[in-house]
């Protein structure tokens, strides 16, 4: 079959081909329905079937490859590598679920995650799965007050975490920080389950905080059975940044997200069973869920964890894993791309490649230049894609399980099935011409493995995705993109306050909130700033209470330091501005809306454009100015 049919049946036939791809994994009771969109924008997959995730990664594949390898923990933080088999894999779940159990952790109960890239995360999520709790993963780079927001908005019975992970060589403590979140939370947890690497010294909270190795040790020989779980029943919430300072929890279901991901490794990633998978992302992002944990062990394959950067000890680190392994599918991010461009190409050479079959690249756009560096260097295909936390698996890509379609530079790819995507002008709603630019938009109801909504605000999900174009009631992924005549998207940034940092999504206004927080700041403005390593980088401009505080360039640098390092404190250093710059007025609109894109466009030397509603030029002279400083 022919890619345009494929695709065409999943537009146009989506129950029944929705329903052939569902076979991929194993149903404990069948599903009556396919679909269910009676309510919209609202879908409900394979109704009424049961299933598990953790049974489809894991328990499936005991009869088969039992002793094959399934987890692959290494650290180069700590020199440590261990490999899982799939054997192995069960008991460490069982013991982890066991152990959860004891705590008091029931079916439907929120556990939360706050850990580092070590074995015990995967076993965590696996064993919320097995057992029909909720997990949600926080990113180990989130500080203490972005960690209280999620506390209070997920409301967990158990926090899962450890005393440290390591990054450069130096500890990064985890304790401290959730410690202070908890504090800081209105919402208490009973208990926190603690792993302890011995990396940090730390203080247990008597009667809250449990050591994981001796409750582990009480439940070796743990024997717990899957819990089915309605295909539409929540497996987690995976919070990400919004336009408002509160981030959304994306609510994901059980049995839609387990038949995308089976689908969508075995049409887009090409993976089989008995091979390995190496994704470069965190647990904490949605790659990290789809395509380090689920995604990989769901198609039989072993997937490696990975704790470290790509240039330590040196920048052939992750080759020198690919040829150990045989690693035979790869996925990372452009940035990390671009670091290794820096050092010397002969690092990958000292490796046998050979296993490699591609490598996927997402998170951000990727540019021409680093997409044929590393093609040229590796001599596989480069295969870019474009998605979302929303959306769990791929948008835009190319499915060559399905037909060896051609790449184009620039380019994600092209509509993936059961996208049903339109261009929209942003202006008159209507779907835009070939290369013309427009909002990059999905006709509902969204595929299976989407999110099901915002965590406990329905309304929140109807308003912020399915609410912004005149005509139609269709779901905004809020980025600028186009389709040329042949098909291919390009993706040309967000339409909203959302940066893309290095594949991290940040919301300028929670960047503002905290540097409004500092006691000299009296009003900010946050915008992300093209940058060539990372995507895109945060700048903020501050007017101050006194601006008499930064008149000297010495008192300026002292005053950046402060913001930056408050930002440190309450969202940790993945959101802190790359630079701080003082003014005493923010370019504005007449009727006081801050004019974000011109800010923007100067920063890139871009044209400011239409500024016939500005209420001072020389606000913009301001922004100038502060940047030729």
């Amino acid at each position: 079959m022919s890619y345009a049919d494929f695709y065409q049946q999943s537009i146009q036939q989506p129950e029944a081909f929705w329903d052939r791809e569902a076979s991929l994994i194993d149903w404990h009771k069948p599903y009556t329905k396919v679909l269910d969109a009676s309510r919209p924008p609202f879908a409900k997959w394979f109704v009424d079937g049961e299933t598990n995730l953790c049974y489809n990664a894991v328990d499936r594949w005991l009869a088969t490859q039992a002793d094959k390898p399934a987890l692959i923990a290494i650290s180069t933080e700590t020199n440590s590598e261990k490999t899982y088999s799939f054997a192995d894999l069960h008991r460490e779940v069982q013991r982890m679920a066991a152990s959860m159990s004891a705590l008091g952790v029931k079916q439907g109960d929120r556990v939360l995650i706050y850990m580092p890239m070590v074995a015990e995360a995967a076993f965590a999520m696996l064993a919320c799965a097995r057992i029909g709790a909720v997990h949600s993963v926080v990113f180990g780079g989130f500080a203490s007050k972005s960690l209280a927001t999620r506390i209070d908005d997920a409301k967990p019975v158990l926090i899962i975490s450890a005393d440290a992970g390591m990054r450069g060589g130096k500890a990064v403590p985890y304790k401290p920080l959730l410690d202070e979140a908890i504090n800081l939370a209105e919402f208490k947890p009973a208990k926190v389950l603690i792993i302890n690497r011995g990396l940090e010294a730390m203080k247990l909270v008597a009667g809250r905080d449990v050591d994981y190795a001796s409750l582990r040790a009480l439940h070796l020989d743990a024997q717990v059975p899957v819990t089915w779980l309605e295909s539409n029943a929540m497996s987690y919430v995976l919070y990400t940044s919004g336009t408002t300072g509160k981030p959304k929890g994306v609510q994901r279901d059980v049995g839609g997200y387990a038949v995308a991901l089976a689908s969508s490794m075995k049409q887009i990633f090409c993976g089989n069973p008995g091979e390995t998978y190496f994704a470069t992302s965190d647990i904490g992002w949605v790659v990290g869920h789809s395509y380090i944990v689920y995604g990989p062990l769901i198609a039989g394959m072993a997937t490696i964890m990975y704790e470290g950067t790509p240039i330590r000890p040196d920048a052939g680190i992750w080759w020198s894993i690919v040829e150990k392994y045989k690693v035979t599918r790869m996925f990372s991010a452009p940035t990390a791309i671009r670091v290794l461009k820096k050092h010397p190409a002969e690092l990958m050479k000292n490796y046998d490649l050979s296993s490699l079959k591609a490598l996927y690249l997402a998170g951000e756009p990727l540019d021409e230049t680093t997409s044929s560096w590393i093609s040229n260097e590796l001599g596989v295909p480069i295969i870019d894609n474009y998605w979302q936390t929303e959306t769990g698996w791929p948008i835009m890509s190319v499915a060559r399980g399905v037909e060896n379609t051609a790449t184009r530079l620039g380019s994600p790819g092209i509509a993936m099935y059961g996208y049903n995507i339109s261009i929209i002008n942003e202006a008159n709603g209507l779907e835009c011409a070939p290369n013309e630019k427009g909002v990059v938009a999905i006709k509902g109801p969204l595929p299976p493995g989407c999110m099901q909504t915002v965590y406990g605000d329905d309304q929140r999900f109807v308003q912020t995705y399915w609410s912004n174009f005149a005509h139609d009631q269709l779901y905004s992924t809020f980025d600028w993109g186009i389709k040329d005549a042949d098909g291919y998207y390009f993706i040309l940034g967000r339409t909203d306050d959302v940066i893309n940092v290095a594949g991290h999504r940040l919301g300028t206004r929670e960047i503002e909130e905290s540097i409004s927080s500092h006691a000299q700041v009296s009003e900010v403005a946050v915008v992300g700033v093209e940058d060539k390593l990372k995507g895109q980088v945060a700048v903020a401009f501050v007017i101050l209470r006194n601006p008499d505080l930064a008149t000297t360039a010495d008192s300026k640098r002292a005053l950046e330091v402060e913001v930056m390092a408050v930002v440190d404190k309450q969202l940790g250093a993945v959101a802190r501005p790359s630079r701080v710059h003082f003014v005493t007025m923010l370019p504005k609109t007449r009727s006081g809306k801050l004019l974000r894109r011109s800010i923007q466009a100067i920063c890139e030397g871009r044209d400011a454009g239409d500024l016939t509603t500005i209420e001072d030029p020389t606000s913009l002279q301001q922004i100038m100015a502060a940047l030729a400083q």
